[in-house]
């Protein structure tokens, strides 16, 4: 139990000045926080793991240097940049987001918790995190790893999601007003490289004396979680349609909803049941002899899984009467393409 909680703090800053994670948007010891940095990292983070992040991150901050950079950026090239980087609506309200603190803040994020919830696509912990990391300031940052490692220390059992708010409320009792942004990249590290999901290295944490729950030898069973119920299955038809030339066509999916604004190759609605001959038929972006491809494209999002079959025909004449965009095979990897139609162009080069 943590009766002490400078006596904690400090023995984590201490762990943390000895091993901290050197990550490309991580100011070095000494450096000055660039709070673009600390914002455009923790927007590719939510929902995606420190790996796959950073060749994005380095990406972005090579062509965008500042965040008057990606303002005024295209979006058509920020979406191609963060392609197959997931939850396509981030990059969306991080274009929003840039435009916003330039127009409205002079191009400087503001360093206050409830100044930075005003800005498109900052929640409660992005604001946090950017207040405490960039700014110094005291702010309670609690994701996932500390989620954990506050759940293991009080030996909290009730499960997740409820236990949120309670969660939040034991991290804040232990946030200290010296080096809060070094405290909270502190408990991000201790979760991701100590306090593990499985197998928790209990014997190199700083915090071994203070865990309730290493004491009655249930840390590996915490946080709980509600069961998770299973995810449905919805099926579609993708059309990979080439015209004369050999160029492909393309459409792009309306601004809202699932990959809203990205670009896609046509096909029909994603639902429970297979598209049958008249769904085919009115989907369908020239009225041609289609031919079926052998095999399913697979996808997983975070709500459903996604079968597509993938059907192929030759435009004629007419080929121009469709909608969309024709782009030539060899252009695709210019395009905002989503994971999943990247895998369905991969079949249909594949099989067609």
């Amino acid at each position: 139990m943590i009766d002490d909680s400078a006596k904690a703090a400090a023995r984590l800053l201490s762990w943390y000045d000895r091993n901290r994670r050197d990550l490309p948007w991580r100011a070095k010891p000494g450096e000055a926080v660039d709070p673009y940095r600390v914002w455009l990292s923790e927007i590719m983070l939510q929902q995606t793991t420190v790996p796959a992040a950073a060749p994005y991150f380095r990406n972005f901050t090579e062509r965008w240097p500042t965040v008057r950079a990606l303002a005024e950026a295209p979006l058509d090239d920020l979406l191609v940049a963060w392609a197959g980087l997931g939850y396509y609506a981030r990059a969306r309200n991080l274009h929003k987001c840039a435009q916003a603190v330039v127009s409205l803040h002079d191009g400087r994020f503001p360093g206050d918790e409830a100044a930075l919830l005003e800005l498109p696509g900052i929640g409660a912990y992005t604001a946090a995190a950017i207040t405490a990391i960039a700014f110094a300031r005291k702010a309670t940052v609690v994701d996932g790893n500390v989620e954990r490692v506050i759940a293991r220390v009080f030996a909290v059992a009730d499960p997740l999601p409820n236990v949120k708010p309670t969660l939040r409320k034991l991290a804040a009792t232990l946030t200290p007003d010296e080096r809060p942004g070094d405290y909270a990249q502190a408990m991000m590290d201790l979760g991701a490289t100590v306090c593990t999901p499985r197998k928790p290295k209990c014997m190199l944490c700083p915090w071994t004396e203070f865990c309730e729950a290493r004491a009655a030898g249930i840390a590996e069973t915490l946080p709980r979680k509600v069961a998770k119920t299973e995810k449905p299955t919805r099926r579609g038809t993708a059309y990979w349609l080439l015209n004369p030339d050999g160029a492909v066509l393309l459409r792009r999916r309306v601004e809202s909803g699932l990959l809203g604004g990205m670009t896609e190759i046509p096909s029909t609605a994603w639902q429970a049941e297979a598209p049958d001959g008249a769904a085919l038929a009115v989907h369908q972006p020239l009225a041609l002899s289609w031919r079926a491809l052998p095999g399913l494209v697979r996808h997983t999002f975070s709500h459903f899984h996604l079968e597509l079959a993938i059907v192929t025909a030759q435009a004629g004449d007419g080929w121009r009467e469709a909608e969309g965009l024709w782009v030539p095979i060899d252009r695709l990897s210019d395009q905002a393409l989503p994971s999943v139609m990247v895998k369905v162009a991969r079949h249909a080069l594949a099989h067609a």
